[in-house]
Order: structure tokens, then C-alpha cells, then sequence
């Protein structure tokens, strides 16, 4: 167990999280700013970005990358620094840090050597998304980026089919259509809403159902950062659902084939399993198609 009390005199330095605009500067509470003017040290995602920021509001602290390709040479220079009694400000390029984001990890690690971590509130895009939204806020799955991967993305939202809370998820303008596409594959039609630029001057809220907003999307092609918002499920028969039911005998051994990477012999055992048919059945059918 560990117990943390934030502002606790002692020789240790704090780790601050601060969250940034994610598109208005004028979001920057006056509680960030005195941090990041304060602290000994501000690890930013992307420096020539955070730059701009820190110009913005006259701040002169020292900059230093943490980004997803040098965490784990930042994290133990980050920690050494933290207990040697130096005081740290972690930012991403816009809104809270670690949220889909490699400063997960550095929070983990300082909690793991009992080193303060304090999180200030702040811009966020899935929050803001979601209450802006209009779909139900008292349960919501946030989930960040989907894999780009086909079958990756197939199997996350194959596990997400029948929660009953709100999905969030991020986006890059040109992945919209594809992963709405994907979803309605998934889940069917839906109420869902995808909220772009939030904050900015041309922010904008798609609301429809899955087709509605896919169709939209095909005669106005999107641009900024996108979240998507889904309506939660409202089927309770997950135990009896047939996920395989609409893939052809072919398409459901080449699902395990290549989605699973199991042996052919393998394949032909699962789908056997699932259609609770023989073996040898599959392998039949299978054959004479390929013959004929």
C-alpha cells in the first residue's frame, strides 16, 4: 500500500501533471501557468511545440523531451532528477498527459518509487466530446486509438460490442470513415457522434446514426483531430451471441488462419468447435468448393 500526500514537506521533488488547450489558449488555467513558471524542469511531447506555448505566456523554464521513442531513456533521468528534490511539470502537445499517452508510464514509475504525483484539471478532448455529445454520460468506456490493423481493430470492437456504457474513442481525420465503417460492421446501427476541432475557431458536432454520419462524411471530408462518441449497447445476449454467423465456411478458417495465427489443422478444429459440426465436415466442404 501506498499512501501519498501530495503536499507533504519533504526532500523529494514532485512530479506535476499539467494539462495544455487542446485548441483555445484561453483554456490554460492560471494554476498550469504558475506551475510551469515555477518548476524546475517541463518534459514536453514535442519542445518546439510546447515552446510556443510556454512564449505565449512568458514562461522560461527548461525544456526537455519525453516523447514515445526516448521514455525509456527519459524515465530514469526523470525519476533521478524527482528524488535528488527537483521539481518536474509533464505536458503532452495538447490536453491532459498520459491520456493515450507515453507519460502513462512515467506516472507509474514515479508512483512505484513513491514519488508525488500531482494532476492539475484541465482541457481534455474525450470529456469534452462526451458531455457535448448528448449521449449518455453516467457509464463511459474510453478507449484512446484503435490498432490500425484490420484484424487488431476487429477483435478490440468485437470485446466492446455489448458494453452498455458510451464508447469514446480518438481518430485521425482520414481513419474516420474506415473505423465508423468498421463499427457499424460491428455493432449495427447506432446513434454516434463525432466532434472535430474541439475548441477551435471551426469546431464541429456530427450527430446521427452510424450510416447518417458515414454518409455525411463521404461528401465532406473531415480535417483536425476527430473523437468519436457510440452509443452503448443495449443487447444483453452476449453468451448467445454467433459473432461467426454472417463469414462464409472459407472466411471463418481464414479468420483463425490469419487473425489468430493458428495452423490450417488447427483452424479446421475451431470452426468445427463453433458450428458444432465434424472435422472432417469443414474439410469436405471446404474441398469440393475449392474443386468445383
Amino acid at each position: 500500500m501506498i499512501i501519498q500526500n501530495s503536499y507533504e514537506e519533504n526532500n523529494l521533488g514532485k512530479l506535476y501533471i499539467v494539462p495544455t488547450p487542446i485548441g483555445n489558449l484561453d483554456d490554460m488555467t492560471f494554476r498550469a501557468v504558475e506551475v510551469l513558471k515555477k518548476v524546475d524542469l517541463i518534459a514536453a511531447e514535442d519542445t518546439r511545440h510546447t515552446k510556443k506555448l510556454l512564449n505565449h505566456f512568458a514562461i522560461h523554464n527548461e525544456l526537455i523531451s519525453y516523447h514515445e521513442h526516448n521514455r525509456f531513456e527519459r524515465i530514469p533521468l526523470l525519476l533521478e532528477k524527482l528524488r535528488n528534490g527537483e521539481q518536474i511539470a509533464l505536458v503532452s502537445d495538447a490536453g491532459m498527459p498520459a491520456i493515450s499517452d507515453p507519460g502513462s508510464e512515467l506516472v507509474t514509475e514515479a508512483i512505484k518509487e513513491e514519488l508525488p504525483v500531482i494532476v492539475l484539471p484541465g482541457a481534455n478532448a474525450a470529456l469534452s466530446a462526451l458531455v457535448g455529445s448528448g449521449l449518455p454520460t453516467e457509464q463511459f468506456y474510453f478507449y484512446g486509438f484503435l490498432p490500425r490493423k484490420k484484424g487488431d481493430k476487429e477483435k478490440i470492437l468485437t470485446q466492446l460490442k455489448y458494453l452498455e456504457a458510451t464508447l469514446i474513442f480518438y481518430e485521425s481525420p482520414h481513419r474516420v470513415s474506415q473505423t465508423l465503417q468498421d463499427i457499424e460492421k460491428q455493432f449495427g446501427e447506432r446513434k454516434v457522434v463525432v466532434a472535430r476541432e474541439l475548441t477551435k475557431m471551426y469546431e464541429q458536432y456530427i450527430r446521427g446514426s452510424t450510416r447518417e454520419v458515414i454518409d455525411f462524411i463521404k461528401n465532406y471530408p473531415l480535417r483536425g483531430e476527430c473523437v468519436i462518441v457510440i452509443e452503448g449497447s443495449t443487447e444483453n445476449n452476449l453468451q448467445d451471441d454467433v459473432w461467426w454467423e454472417e463469414l462464409s465456411l472459407e472466411e471463418h478458417v481464414q479468420y483463425y488462419e490469419e487473425k489468430q495465427t493458428v495452423s490450417h489443422k488447427e483452424a479446421l478444429k475451431l470452426v468445427a468447435k463453433d458450428r458444432q459440426i465434424s472435422r472432417r465436415d469443414v474439410y469436405n466442404a471446404l474441398h469440393v468448393k475449392k474443386n468445383d
